[in-house]
């Protein structure tokens, strides 16, 4: 491992001096992105987290964590996330409050660019997420964390034997409806299109489940409640307005796309907008990895992306140490 910040650097556009290089820098400071900082700063490399705040990301949204494990109290998604901040601190990663807009990923070393500044880095790990839907509907910013919710699989047994809506026409919107009517009383399934964008089968089990409302060509207008979501407010073709009572408002419109526009086409996306990676979480560029919601496989739950982010993390340290294999450390 190299001296911290002695290989001279690309310089910062806007100041004109050069850039300290750090071992790596990784873009999004949710578990995935967390979690390798944890293995890489232990593993004594210099580690930059580059982050938009504790809860700009799904995990830092949430109200409730009941199934992390080792963790048996309940707790918020922004607890649980400062639990794993400090322990990277500890370990000597740093974070900077800062939003990447575009990178240099081809350069040696690899370059990031904030609002705030440039970073330089050996290595990147890319866990930004996957928030990245332009136009909110009215209510859901404010409602968010308070009935309002991303992921039905993290979130579903706090809405037990009560009415929830679902926003969505995807397979991903169907599933989460799916997996929601073992808990909830009723499903309103709001779909913006006349017809389901899922495989057959799970459209044929959602609309003849008997938990299940199917409302066709419904566009959600607005997510109503005073602190915790009360009703859903939409348009149905042929139907006209509507506003249904509900506890829960699970949000799947535009699919949470992956956030990789700052990429700038450095990276091949997969016909769902999602990165590529190998076993080890490393993408088809030495030396850059992804973790999280930008792979289109990842289960969306913190505990799958804290292992993603490990993963990734060890995978790195062995890319500067040109190890052939991961090391692993079970002290």
């Amino acid at each position: 491992m190299m001296d911290n910040f002695s290989q001279a650097l690309p310089l910062n556009l806007s100041t004109g001096f050069e850039l300290p290089v750090y071992d790596v820098v990784i873009i999004g400071g949710g578990p995935a992105g967390v979690s390798a900082a944890i293995y890489t700063a232990r593993a004594g490399l210099n580690t930059l987290i580059l982050d938009r705040g504790l809860t700009s990301g799904a995990l830092g949204m949430t109200a409730k964590i009941a199934n992390y494990p080792g963790i048996p109290e309940p707790l918020s998604g922004a607890e649980l996330l400062e639990r794993m901040r400090q322990q990277a601190l500890g370990f000597g990663a740093q974070f900077i409050n800062d939003k990447v807009i575009g990178v240099d990923l081809l350069s040696d070393p690899k370059t990031v660019f904030g609002n705030a500044g440039s970073y330089a880095a050996r290595a990147v790990i890319i866990a930004s997420g996957s928030m990245g839907r332009g136009q909110r509907v009215k209510g859901e910013d404010e409602l968010l964390g308070h009935g309002v919710s991303y992921c039905a699989t993290c979130d579903a047994a706090f809405f037990k034997d009560q009415e929830v809506a679902v926003a969505g026409s995807s397979d991903e919107a169907v599933e989460e409806a799916l997996f929601l009517t073992r808990f909830v009383r009723r499903v309103h399934f709001l779909s913006p299109t006349p017809d389901l964008k899922a495989p057959a089968h799970l459209v044929e089990e959602l609309t003849h489940h008997p938990k299940v409302t199917l409302y066709p060509g419904a566009a959600l207008r607005e997510i109503i409640g005073d602190k915790q979501v009360q009703a859903v407010r939409f348009n149905q073709r042929g139907a006209g307005e509507k506003v249904i009572p509900v506890s829960g408002a699970f949000i799947y419109l535009q699919g949470g796309k992956p956030i990789t526009d700052f990429l700038q086409g450095q990276l091949p996306l997969n016909d769902g907008g999602c990165l590529i990676v190998d076993r080890e979480y490393q993408t088809s560029l030495p030396g850059v990895f992804a973790v999280g919601d930008v792979l289109c496989n990842h289960v969306k739950q913190a505990v799958v992306a804290a292992a993603e982010g490990a993963i990734a993390g060890m995978a790195a340290d062995k890319v500067l140490h040109q190890r052939k294999q991961l090391a692993v450390d079970w002290s």
